[in-house]
């Protein structure tokens, strides 16, 4: 079994554009969008939907399910028929809308819309007849479908194609290795790597983390020129479980001696995923405490968070709580400058912090009102933050050096 086509949707629910579908009825991807924007439509909050759908076709026989992802403002559909796993499509999403990061940056109608043709060039190259993933790496894939530029338009509508086109010395699939042009040239030859982790955690009334996981990745921004062959190493490499990998990666060196020896694509790329597993939980950089009243028709609430960080500022901070069903209105005053909002679509009360500097305390006083009478808040508070230059692993190179070329 394989993936049927892909559907993108704008704002409002309608098909910016979608693969050819082959080898179904003209009615089959029309089936799959009425049935997301029925179920978005039904739902209370747009993330109550589940992300895989059933769908009622023609033919009893021919099961089929819609699975879908949001990205920004846009919806990513892919119809399925068959036994097919959801992971496989899911990842095959993720990949896509990766590649059409890397060709327009940040995505949305308007810039589909504009780049109509790079992105259905993009759809035929990057999911085949048969439904099958086929070539999903960027460096591959800009050697067949030019990245959009105000000159290869000019030029193409001025109908001189043999200038918009790659020089006469290269070709789709020139270089041996798929995700490494050949002749990549730079005046300054270097390599940038950036550990980006995320703590998720589940913390009791005590303030005690129940749940803590440390997911991590490396980001690598590659300006080499020729095909270099970097090894690098990292200390405390020990802690780190459930690892994947670039296809760069060589996986026997990793098995064997936990060094990374790879061949690395031009530009920017993931070279490995993790989960930071320690022996004790993580700690969480944040405490929080409150005290929230349920009255007739509303209730009073007094939240303080306090910043356990000693030496560093946590950024872009923000508290959020579901007011519950009936919620109507919001009325709160919050100290050091931080801000608030009620959104009365998403019953949410969004307290928000930029920075908070180490060993500080914010707080937030209000109440809000109810069309219930016994309203059912939340039990639970969703904090968001970012801090830089900081990871929970401890990861780091490992030695003196970066890393050593070959």
């Amino acid at each position: 079994m394989a993936i049927d086509g892909l559907i993108i949707l704008d704002p409002i629910g309608r098909p910016i554009i979608q693969s050819g579908f082959r080898s179904t009825t003209p009615a089959y991807p029309l089936l799959h969008i009425d049935a997301l924007n029925n179920a978005l439509a039904k739902a209370s909050r747009p993330e109550d939907i589940d992300p895989v759908l059933y769908i009622s076709t023609l033919e009893w026989d021919t099961p089929s399910a819609c699975c879908h992802k949001k990205h920004g403002e846009l919806r990513f559909l892919c119809p399925v028929s068959g036994d097919m796993d959801p992971l496989y499509v899911f990842a095959f999403l993720k990949t896509f809308i990766d590649i059409l990061e890397d060709y327009f940056g940040q995505i949305s109608a308007e810039t589909l819309k504009e780049n109509f043709d790079i992105v259905y060039q993009l759809l035929e190259e990057t999911l085949d007849a048969g439904g099958h993933p086929s070539t999903t790496s960027p460096n591959a894939l800009k050697d067949i479908v030019l990245p959009p530029s105000l000159l290869h338009k000019m030029l193409a509508v001025a109908g001189v194609a043999g200038l918009a086109s790659p020089g006469a010395n290269t070709h789709p699939f020139a270089s041996p290795i798929p995700w490494r042009k050949s002749g990549v040239r730079y005046n300054n030859n270097e390599i940038y790597f950036d550990i980006v982790e995320q703590l998720k955690a589940i913390v009791n009334k005590n303030g005690s983390p129940s749940i803590s996981t440390v997911w991590g990745r490396v980001d690598s921004n590659c300006k080499l020129s020729g095909t270099p062959d970097l090894l690098l190493s990292f200390s405390n490499v020990q802690s780190l479980s459930d690892c994947s990998f670039h296809p760069c990666v060589r996986l026997q060196r990793w098995t064997r001696d936990r060094h990374l020896s790879f061949v690395p694509p031009d530009g920017r790329f993931t070279l490995m995923e993790y989960r930071y597993a320690p022996n004790t939980m993580v700690a969480v950089p944040v405490a929080l405490k409150a005290n929230i009243s349920i009255e007739e028709n509303g209730g009073s609430i007094n939240v303080t968070l306090t910043s356990r960080l000693t030496t560093r500022s946590i950024d872009n901070l923000s508290v959020e709580l579901y007011l519950g069903e009936g919620a109507s209105s919001a009325s709160c005053m919050v100290s050091n400058n931080a801000s608030w909002t009620f959104d009365p679509r998403s019953l949410v009360l969004r307290w928000e912090m930029k920075t908070v500097p180490p060993s500080s305390s914010f707080n937030l006083q209000g109440s809000f009102g109810s069309t219930v009478k016994c309203p059912r808040i939340s039990h639970a508070f969703q904090v968001k933050f970012d801090i830089n230059q900081h990871s929970f692993s401890s990861l780091k190179n490992g030695g003196g050096r970066k890393m050593y070329v070959n």
